[in-house]
């Protein structure tokens, strides 16, 4: 009797394999088996890993144009590449600072009188706390927005303590501490940034765009196929490969949920424009990537994992003719398996019979 051959294909994550033929390539089941093969293996067990590294651009995201307001003349700008911080002057008008407040409401009105509600005043508030300063009684949250904060002017309420709070921080930034706070003295950000253009020029008014904000951190983005990114999540971990080979970990930050591109058949358009999501990642540790500002990168997602499960080289399968698989022992008798993950030359196997530390016949 011929033993019985197979041969394992690893096609788009599956496992698929021959039928046992004999010598006239009729299908018939296993007979008793040949001499073993000199070549054996050990079932074993391991952490089984299948990955995916796609291409990606590393650089600083999250580009915000910051628009001026107000009349006077601008007479400092700050350097492109600079760190931005709460309480921080952004850019100067008329040699009077305008501050870097952090918070989702612009202030759009005049704060000064006790008593105003509204989102403007709850930026505000958590600002002048964040900074250090005392604001007497925590402000009450109004469900009702006061006259002129328009629809979303539901919010903090303005008190006599976040005023004289406010004439603090005046002095201490250098200006009259006069209580009232106009929207072209503060500018609100979305969180620490640093400056990547200088839009504007000393003397320009300060009506105009001023500069361009991006995120401090650099971010890897990458195109993921919308049909495969159900398996990122954000948290995931990530290797990073740099341009020079070196991988540094890192994590996904953030999956996008609006697809771009598309494939229309009908319009003669032979450039790839599969359906993609973007999906952004951040190294683990900002010093790995410190040296770099841009750069094209290689991002490693794992896809599917497993901890601890036996395994054996893909070789060591045999397809059976009534289907499954199994695996040869050295003395001729099969041991029928259920295969798992595949992953760098590895298959999980499970079944009966099968113990980790197993000797079995392999080709490979």
């Amino acid at each position: 009797m011929t033993a019985v051959a197979a041969v394992l294909a690893v096609a788009a994550g599956g496992v698929y394999g021959t039928t046992v033929l004999s010598e006239h390539g009729k299908r018939r089941q296993p007979g008793p088996a040949a001499a073993p093969s000199t070549q054996t293996t050990r079932v074993k067990r391991a952490d089984l890993s299948d990955t995916q590294t796609l291409p990606g651009v590393l650089g600083f995201a999250r580009h915000i144009t910051v628009k001026g307001t107000g009349k006077g003349i601008i007479s400092r700008l700050p350097a492109s590449g600079s760190v931005v911080g709460r309480g921080k002057p952004l850019y100067w008008v008329d040699d009077e600072p305008v501050t870097a407040f952090f918070g989702d409401t612009p202030f759009f009105r005049t704060l000064d009188k006790a008593g105003t509600t509204g989102r403007d005043v709850t930026v505000l508030v958590e600002n002048l706390q964040a900074l250090g300063y005392d604001i007497g009684s925590r402000p009450r949250q109004s469900a009702e927005p006061s006259a002129g904060s328009g629809a979303g002017g539901v919010g903090t309420e303005l008190t006599t303590g976040v005023l004289d709070a406010l004439k603090r921080w005046q002095h201490d930034t250098g200006r009259k501490p006069t209580g009232t706070l106009d929207p072209d003295q503060a500018a609100v950000l979305s969180g620490p940034s640093r400056i990547d253009t200088v839009v504007a020029h000393l003397g320009d008014p300060a009506a105009e765009d001023v500069l361009t904000l991006t995120s401090q951190k650099k971010t890897v983005t990458v195109k993921v196929d919308a049909g495969s990114a159900d398996s990122i999540r954000k948290g995931d971990k990530v290797g990073v490969i740099l341009p020079d080979t070196k991988t540094v970990p890192g994590k996904v930050v953030s999956v996008g949920t609006t697809v771009q591109g598309s494939k229309d058949s009908d319009a003669g358009d032979a450039t790839d424009t599969a359906p993609t999501l973007q999906v952004s990642v951040q190294a683990t540790h900002s010093d790995d990537v410190a040296k770099i500002d841009a750069a094209s990168v290689q991002v490693v997602f794992t896809a599917k994992s497993r901890k601890n499960v036996l395994v054996v080289p893909v070789g060591a399968l045999l397809a059976l003719s009534e289907g499954g698989y199994a695996l040869q022992r050295p003395g001729g008798k099969l041991v029928g398996v259920t295969t798992g993950l595949v992953a760098k030359g590895l298959v999980e196997v499970s079944g009966r019979g099968v113990e980790e530390g197993d000797v079995v016949v392999t080709a490979s």
